[in-house]
């Protein structure tokens, strides 16, 4: 093993480095403080030279490097034969660790070499070396624990599978880590990140360290801590558990059955207002661990779904849902973060789940006279937060809540009631009696005098929530009217209206003043769309709106049926770049990740200062964001959304198609040339009128077709100029007939396909034919040389009869019977043979002739493929005449 570690690493030192001869004067001074250990008479000089050794390798990376090319075995060999010696035990170990140990004084380019990670590749290859340290966690010694731990967590964060393969075969390699848990605090302290480190996305060996008692050792520790007030080593616990819950529901299920949740719900208790740094990422980690169990296991766990349910229905009986509102809701002084993640453990607590959904909605919070439903609570977050990060948690609660729950929808809806007017103009802290309906309603009026629509614009999310597919919810909010008559409308205000009003506002935009309210609404929609001050999914998002109102328009009134809105999408904006924008839209990436599933990143210690620091966006910091999408949109574009968008894309094409093919007939211009020109006779003025009505038939029918016809090219291509097309279409029969055409080549090019892959298979076959027969030509003349070969040995034996009867002996065998019986026995064999040999051949010609009409049919050379073998065949049969002769 030592000869295999100096000339491996020396391999990749020279490699780097060049030649041994360049070693530098600090190579050699630890080549003689290795020559010092190994081979020194005094105790006490060797221990001096391994604490020099351990100084020099600590400061330079050169060091490092001649260390990792010469120190390993010397160090190793220590530990191994040496155990009595503490002192020299402690110092070859601390003397590994600092050469696995980056130097961070050290500045050096990304493309160096890093000693550190090149001495961690090579111990870690040796599995003789990690048994060894495995070995040492038995020893007495604290220091020798200490730094064996040390040295094993540096090999696991460089080399992680290596060293997770390597402890699985090592006899109580786990259960030996494991007591490290019950040892003096230090060594328990990095026990903990040693484990962490240990069974990260390691099954197997999260199910040893699980039956080892880890879940009863974690509990014991985050307790004896102090739970969410303790330090650091809660933190490393939490993470620890999270990481033997993570995909893993068997773990899930024995953590449920075993000892139960109580003990994590009790860390999210809050125990004053005071909120350290660490606490919140204590209680960030135990929330995630909530997450974890929400989540129910792996997405290939056939039962994840059932252990999901469980999780859920434990986690609600242990009063879960009332720890996560007093913390995302209720406490004022916990941190941004805190609440934001506290609120979405309750929406993924909620989601799908009609129990949990009636418990949220029975939730009352405050204190008397100050009760209130939690609801009500929550949408006063959405209102009220100056933190963008905290409104879209808050909005992801009523997402999930109004999520396929129609009685929910129904209950929210029922509470939609306009408050007089002057309500409407109260500020927003006096909105405390109110219903959900009228707070919201609330919200959806505020700031139109102002011009701040940033309240408005959240209460229209929630107002969405309600509404999605519920045609109930939908027809109620269509009825409600709001303030004061507006003269303009000659009646109350429509809500939707406002709506528009609004919307037209927040881009900057105002709309015209007509006598209808279909007109302005239309007109900023299609400023919206061409609007280069848009972002994508603003202009993506308003062109959908203009598609349904396309879609189910029903209005048979001038100016406000569908083909006006066509028409006008049409003129004002272009069917190609109309669609276009769909297609941005669909490319962007915010739609993108809407419509894939994200794996959510692991919660660990090096991103959890950072989410605990989380600084909360103020409207300057959005409007400093140039083109960029509002926040909010994350939440409104899940795969659902996008679902919806791709079909109503679709339906949208279909519909314009048949706008354009059923245009309107009525005509309320009269042109000049129906009137009677002065001094025209009568006949002549009827003659006229019949040769200009004929005329204008055939243009509307020619028109008809043509507009049927771009239309649906254009639904089909879904953007660009259509000039060329347009030219080369010129009606309804010539499309046929390329319709057609394209069909019959289609299936002409299908049918050359399977042609092609007949003639890959019957050329394959004569391949494998033209080789068997090959195969039969090697065979006959084997045959060939065994005949030769025994009419040699009869000649032979011919020879030696006759020496025999020219010696004058009396008493010889009868040579000719003997030769006769030969002869006889070896036609026999040679008659077998051929007979076996040309029944294979017989087949075999079947088989070609079949081949070789195939292959004429297919237009193939028969006799070129063919005449390699006959060739060989008439020079084998030759050479057999000949030796026969």
């Amino acid at each position: 093993m030592k000869m295999d570690l100096v000339s491996g690493y020396k391999g990749v030192v020279g490699l780097v480095f060049g030649n041994e001869n360049s070693s530098s004067n600090e190579d050699s001074y630890i080549e003689r403080l290795l020559d010092r250990i190994s081979n020194g008479k005094l105790a006490e000089d060797r221990r001096n030279a391994i604490t020099e050794l351990q100084l020099v390798v600590s400061e330079s990376n050169s060091a490092q490097l001649a260390f990792g090319a010469m120190g390993f075995p010397v160090m190793l060999g220590v530990l191994k034969e040496e155990r009595d010696d503490i002192e020299m035990v402690r110092g070859a170990l601390e003397t590994l660790v600092t050469a696995l140990t980056p130097i961070s004084h050290v500045k050096g380019s990304s493309n160096e070499v890093q000693p550190a990670l090149m001495n961690s590749d090579l111990l870690s290859r040796e599995a003789e070396s990690i048994s060894l340290l495995i070995s040492l966690l038995s020893e007495d010694d604290f220091y020798v624990r200490y730094y064996t731990l040390q040295l094993l967590t540096a090999l696991l964060t460089n080399f992680p599978q290596r060293l997770q393969e390597a402890i699985l075969t090592i006899p109580r390699g786990i259960t030996r880590l494991m007591d490290m848990l019950m040892d003096r605090e230090v060594i328990r302290n990095e026990a903990l990140l040693l484990l962490t480190h240990l069974i990260h996305e390691a099954e197997e060996i999260q199910k040893i360290v699980v039956f080892e008692g880890a879940f009863e050792k974690i509990f014991s520790i985050i307790k004896e801590e102090g739970g969410s007030d303790g330090g650091v080593v809660v933190q490393d616990c939490l993470e620890l558990l999270n990481n033997l819950l993570r995909n893993n529901g068997s773990n899930q299920i024995l953590l449920r059955e075993t000892i139960g949740l109580d003990s994590l719900i009790s860390i999210l208790k809050l125990r004053g207002s005071n909120f350290t740094q660490q606490k919140t990422i204590n209680l960030l980690s135990a929330l995630e661990t909530i997450k974890l169990l929400i989540m129910g296991g792996s997405e290939t766990d056939p039962g994840k779904d059932l252990n999901r349910q469980a999780n859920k229905t434990t986690l609600v009986q242990k009063k879960v849902l009332d720890y996560l509102l007093m913390l995302g809701v209720e406490n004022q002084w916990a941190p941004v973060a805190v609440r934001c993640e506290a609120m979405r453990c309750i929406g993924d607590l909620i989601a799908g789940d009609s129990k949990n959904l009636d418990a949220l909605g029975r939730k009352f919070l405050g204190e008397e006279p100050q009760v209130e439903p939690a609801l009500n609570s929550i949408l006063r977050i959405i209102l009220r937060t100056s933190s963008m990060q905290e409104f879209v948690a808050a909005d992801y609660v009523f997402k999930s809540f109004c999520e396929k729950n129609a009685d929910g929808q129904s209950m929210l809806a029922s509470t939609l009631i306009p408050q007089p007017y002057p309500m409407n103009r109260a500020p927003l802290e006096e909105d405390v009696n109110m219903s959900f309906g009228s707070m919201l309603l609330h919200g959806l009026t505020w700031g139109e005098t102002d011009g701040d629509l940033e309240i408005c614009s959240r209460a229209a999310s929630v107002l969405s929530h309600v509404l999605k597919d519920n045609l109930q919810c939908k027809e109620r909010v269509l009825q409600i009217e709001i303030e004061a008559p507006v003269p303009s409308l000659g009646g109350p205000e429509p809500l939707m209206h406002r709506m528009v009003k609004y919307l037209a506002l927040a881009s900057s935009m105002k709309s015209k003043d007509g006598k209808s309210d279909a007109r302005p609404h239309l007109t900023y929609l299609l400023e919206l769309v061409s609007s280069s001050s848009a972002t994508v999914c603003i202009r993506g998002l308003a062109a959908v709106v203009l598609g349904e109102c396309v879609i189910y328009n029903k209005s048979s009134e001038s100016g406000k049926d569908a083909f006006a809105i066509v028409d006008a999408v049409s003129q004002k904006v272009g069917l190609s770049s109309y669609f276009l924008k769909f297609d941005e839209m669909q490319k962007s990436l915010i739609f993108i990740n809407a419509g894939s599933t994200l794996t959510r990143k692991a919660f660990t210690r090096s991103s959890a200062a950072s989410m605990a620091d989380i600084q909360d966006e103020d409207e300057n910091d959005l409007s400093e964001q140039g083109n960029l999408d509002h926040p909010i949109l994350s939440s409104i574009l899940n795969s659902y959304f996008v679902n919806l968008v791709t079909r109503l894309e679709a339906d949208i094409r279909d519909q314009i198609v048949e706008v354009y093919s059923h245009p309107k007939i009525n005509v309320a211009v009269v042109p000049a040339e129906l009137e009677q020109k002065t001094n025209e006779s009568d006949s002549d003025y009827v003659k006229r009128l019949k040769a200009f009505v004929e005329k204008q038939c055939s243009e509307i029918q020619n028109l008809l077709v043509r507009n049927a016809t771009l239309a649906e090219d254009l639904a089909k291509t879904g953007g660009g100029q259509n000039s060329q097309s347009e030219q080369r279409v010129s009606g309804g029969s010539d499309r046929i007939q390329l319709e057609t055409l394209r069909r019959d080549l289609q299936e002409s090019s299908q049918r050359i396909e399977i042609l092609k892959a007949e003639k890959a298979k019957v050329e394959s076959e004569a391949i494998m034919y033209r080789n068997l027969a090959g195969k039969i030509e090697s065979d006959l003349r084997s045959l060939s040389d065994a005949y030769n070969s025994l009419e040699q040995s009869n000649i032979q034996l011919e020879k030696e009869m006759k020496a025999l009867k020219s010696g004058g002996s009396s008493t010889f065998p009868d040579v000719e019977a003997i030769r006769a019986e030969a002869r006889e026995e070896a036609q026999k064999e040679s008659e077998g043979e051929l007979n076996d040999l040309l029944v294979c051949l017989g087949q075999e010609q079947s088989k070609v002739d079949r081949l070789s009409a195939r292959l004429l049919e297919l237009g193939e050379d028969v006799d070129k493929l063919l005449e390699g073998i006959g060739d060989d065949t008439g020079a084998a049969g030759d050479a057999e005449d000949e030796d026969t002769d």
